[in-house]
């Protein structure tokens, strides 16, 4: 990928709806990497929804949709394992093969991997641990890339999240459906959150976040929830600042 990477963002639905800071930390971080950034407007769903619910059908025309709008670019970055594990291991089986399918990238993956760097220049002087999320860890592998970005952070505390391979009860209609279940596994997660002291929880997708996030809350804790684009993208020039 020679000169400047032209990389298209896919945001996902949650990000764009409910987390756009992600997205914008986003683009900060990659254009200060030198990578020319654009947000294609005609980007939909990844269907991972309906897939996961049985309607494979109904996620046919997203995965279309997707290898239409992000052809061209030479990466695609997506801040949700999540995602990128849906798109690249799923939309080939709905769709047939597209570069735009093989060239998405969960964003520790292109940065590690594509990039080739760990320190991105970020300064977070916070006491912070990390949640590696299910399909981060088992469908696209992502390993340890998270913690080697994180751990060449300037001036941060990362402490080490006890059990932090177990799932946070989340997964979509999962906590819907299974909601009994679903809350055991998120007091189990935010048992462990609590025990290392932190003040911010970060991850690699704001869906995990947003339900962890939203245990913490309730119970009070104080505990910040914050995607790891937002870390990353924090400097000290322009410093991450808590908007409440």
């Amino acid at each position: 990928m020679p000169g400047a990477p032209r990389v298209g963002l896919f945001a996902t639905c949650l990000t764009d709806t409910f987390f756009p800071a992600t997205a914008r930390a986003v683009v900060r971080l990659l254009e200060r990497l030198g990578c020319t950034v654009e947000f294609p407007m005609e980007q939909t769903c990844c269907g991972q929804m309906h897939y996961n619910t049985g309607y494979r059908d109904a996620a046919r025309p997203l995965a279309a949709d997707y290898a239409r709008t992000f052809a061209g670019y030479d990466a695609v970055v997506a801040p949700s394992g999540s995602c990128g594990g849906m798109i690249r291991e799923v939309h080939p089986e709905l769709h047939g093969s597209a570069p735009a399918f093989t060239h998405t990238y969960e964003l520790s993956e292109f940065l590690v991997d594509v990039l080739g760097v760990t320190d991105v220049g970020a300064y977070f002087p916070h006491r912070v641990t990390y949640h590696p999320t299910c399909h981060s860890l088992r469908m696209l592998g992502v390993g340890d890339k998270p913690l080697e970005l994180l751990r060449a952070v300037r001036g941060i505390d990362l402490v080490a999240l006890p059990e932090a391979e177990s799932c946070c009860g989340f997964g979509g209609t999962f906590a819907v459906k299974n909601a009994d279940t679903s809350t055991a596994m998120l007091g189990d997660k935010m048992r462990c959150v609590l025990d290392t002291g932190a003040e911010v929880l970060s991850a690699g997708d704001n869906s995990c976040l947003m339900h962890i996030g939203g245990g913490l809350s309730r119970l009070r804790t104080g505990v910040t929830t914050l995607h790891l684009a937002e870390i990353l993208a924090s400097t000290e020039e322009e410093p991450w600042a808590p908007t409440r």
